[in-house]
């Protein structure tokens, strides 16, 4: 029987499923799922259209600021509804894609929470979309195990000393080409959202503990509020009670942080928590004011969280979080431990101190890493500098931050150097997503979709807004794009070698990145033209 043949109501499935996947998208299931796409997907793409709208009036040069429609909920006196007891302390929480190795590496892992995520670090292939709920289904219920193609066997520890289980749904900008409803396709977020709620929510709540989610990509308050309506509608679908969902958004577009009370208040239900998701919103300042020449950035490495818009955007999270009793959580250390290299792995793990020592001075209440390795080094320095559980206490009430303070750029150079790293990154980053994995350690970073995003963005400015004269034309410009281009090739085939050059994606992965930085249009997301591409 086809998955068609099953869904007559418009919803269909197009890979033949596997018996393990009709485990996970059984009838019961994707009625859930049919019944989200029937209310929801409407509405969710009318947000992408108005997306594409303000998209117009900032290219046109227009601005960003508080809204006047909605000042009295910025200033009126309301909280969010109580946070549950396992998400009262979130001081180290470790991320990474919903692959069941990663899953149980990252649950027994001794951070606080962990992340799964469906969205940037997962590279959304049929198999791994698939696999995912597939293994978060069994991590609920604590039967996930995994064997390594060398016989090495992975499986989990007692309750007590597990991470919380949050997940990260994909964002609204993206579909799930192989289930279509009514002829177009499925909105990712929903599939993922639907199908981890179904199979998880009573389970989760059984062992204490609850169906807790990461959104992305949220630019503005109505897009909060159709996740609250979704969140209402399930609950009461599946019967538990109201607010039994939490969620955390990351707040990771520029627009988001001119309407973060209206998102808490939109959310206020279900939310406990907002994140600066840092690399995401760099790239985001780089999208919506990608025409205006002087607001341009310098390369990636400058562009620090202790100045200009990112120090206001962090400080004003703070406030507002706390202000409404919901937690601020930190940005993602990129960084991985060094092996062989004892110098280099002290300065980067010196680094990764130093900016989670920033973190809980200003005021966050927990932090992002990305590696298992750097743990203990994030939960000395909250340990030592935060004793409560969290910082809900510190308001911040020092902090004034003004629409002009959200964006201010931050000055510094554009080099050779952090050309090629560009150009370098964003090639090996493509190229493993096209193949499948969708977190890559890259030049001792561990690198996601946003990280490559910024890389490739910021490519596409200088090639366009590049002039004879100007600091960095002569290495970069409309001229020499290819060039560049294939000296990172031969760049890159001399570091991995012949043998894995040839069986990667690295030439396909350019060739789809030199046509996006050539093209005077803007292609919103890198991840859209490329799952194309993706079986």
């Amino acid at each position: 029987m086809t998955a068609a043949e099953k869904f007559p109501e418009g919803l269909t499935i197009h890979p033949k499923l596997t018996p393990e996947q009709r485990e996970i998208f059984s009838d019961e299931a994707m009625a859930f799922v049919m019944q989200l796409a029937e209310k929801f997907q409407g509405r969710r793409n009318d947000l992408l259209k108005a997306r594409k709208v303000k998209q117009k009036e900032l290219d046109a040069g227009g601005s960003l600021d508080f809204r006047p429609d909605t000042k009295e909920i910025r200033e009126g006196d309301w909280t969010v509804a109580p946070i549950p007891k396992d998400l009262q302390n979130r001081r180290v929480e470790i991320t990474g894609p919903a692959e069941p190795k990663m899953i149980i590496n990252a649950l027994n892992s001794g951070a606080k929470v962990f992340m799964a995520d469906i969205e940037d670090s997962l590279s959304p292939t049929w198999e791994k979309v698939a696999e995912s709920q597939a293994a978060l289904k069994a991590a609920v219920r604590r039967t996930l195990s995994f064997t390594s193609p060398e016989g090495k066997e992975y499986s989990l520890k007692s309750d007590d000393e597990l991470a919380v289980l949050i997940v990260r749904p994909r964002g609204w900008h993206l579909d799930e080409k192989h289930i279509t409803w009514r002829g177009e396709p499925l909105a990712g977020g929903l599939l993922d959202f639907g199908l981890y709620f179904f199979h998880n929510a009573k389970a989760a709540l059984d062992r204490g503990t609850g169906p807790y989610f990461y959104l992305p990509k949220l630019e503005n308050a109505e897009e909060a509020q159709l996740w609250a309506d979704i969140f209402a509608f399930a609950e009461d679908y599946v019967g538990v009670q109201k607010g039994t969902i939490k969620a955390t958004v990351l707040i990771e577009v520029i627009t988001a942080v001119f309407e973060m009370h209206e998102i808490l208040h939109a959310l206020k239900d279900y939310i406990v928590g907002l994140n600066c998701g840092r690399w995401d919103y760099i790239f985001s300042f780089i999208k919506k004011f990608k025409r205006r020449k002087d607001m341009l950035l310098p390369e990636r490495a400058q562009v620090t969280m202790d100045k200009a818009f990112l120090k206001a955007y962090s400080e004003l999270l703070i406030q507002t979080c706390h202000k409404r009793g919901a937690f601020a959580m930190g940005g993602m250390a990129p960084q991985i431990p060094i092996k062989g290299d004892d110098e280099r792995n002290e300065k980067a793990l010196a680094a990764v101190k130093k900016d989670k020592e920033r973190e809980v001075s200003y005021g966050h209440d927990g932090t992002w890493v990305a590696h298992p390795g750097l743990i203990p080094i994030a939960m000395e320095v909250f340990d030592r500098l935060m004793p409560n559980p969290n910082q809900l206490d510190n308001t911040r009430e020092d902090v004034k931050v003004s629409a002009a303070d959200l964006l201010e750029t931050h000055k510094g150079s554009v080099t050779e150097a952090g050309i090629r790293n560009n150009i370098n990154v964003a090639i090996q980053y493509t190229a493993s997503w096209l193949q499948g994995n969708g977190c890559v350690p890259i030049n001792n970073l561990m690198e996601d979709a946003a990280t490559a995003e910024i890389s490739r963005s910021q490519v596409w400015q200088w090639v366009h807004h590049g002039e004879p004269g100007c600091e960095w034309y002569e290495v970069l410009n409309k001229d020499n794009v290819d060039q560049r281009f294939a000296e990172e090739l031969e760049a890159i085939k001399a570091q991995v070698g012949e043998d894995a050059f040839a069986s990667g994606a690295y030439k396909d992965a350019a060739e789809l990145l030199i046509d996006l930085v050539k093209d005077d249009t803007f292609v919103e997301f890198l991840t859209l033209p490329a799952y194309e591409k993706l079986a």
